[in-house]
């Protein structure tokens, strides 16, 4: 089996999504677990803009930073490892909670490309946020002693 074969074999499959988009911020990979993610078919999702995934009150802020990345050529302010986390936006319309990691590389075929791997953190996200209204409450009923 070639290398791609197995790249693509794995990469298909993965129960996270990968997506990769090119300068133009158009989407030009989308894998079997962004359409489990997302709710978008490869076929619905490539050649589309990222603002696919993006809710719309994010779009200036990412766009800014994807600019100053993919077309003005600075790095990242996030490390290779940091994963960062956003909200998305899921086809049927709500928000839903991811983190991903990010990097640049070079492809053949369509030049620099932004290639993600994301993760839904949406359950982590909300079971964090109750935690922290159950000690602002329990501060709260101590007066505002630590709990």
């Amino acid at each position: 089996m070639a290398d791609d074969t197995i790249f693509r074999t794995i990469t298909d499959t993965s129960p996270e999504a990968t997506v990769w988009a090119g300068k133009d911020g158009l989407i030009k990979y989308w894998n079997q677990g962004a359409e489990e993610m997302f709710g978008h078919t490869a076929a619905e999702a490539v050649g589309q803009s990222l603002d696919l995934i993006i809710p719309e009150n994010l779009r200036a802020r990412h766009w800014e930073g994807y600019d100053r990345v993919m077309v003005d050529g600075q790095p990242s302010k996030y490390g290779r490892r940091e994963m960062l986390k956003v909200p998305a936006l899921h086809q049927a319309g709500h928000r839903m909670s991811v983190e991903f990691t990010l990097q640049t590389a070079e492809h053949p075929e369509h030049g620099t490309i932004a290639v993600a791997v994301i993760r839904d953190a949406t359950e982590t996200f909300n079971e964090l946020r109750e935690l922290r209204k159950q000690l602002a409450a329990a501060q709260a009923a101590s007066g505002g002693r630590p709990a």
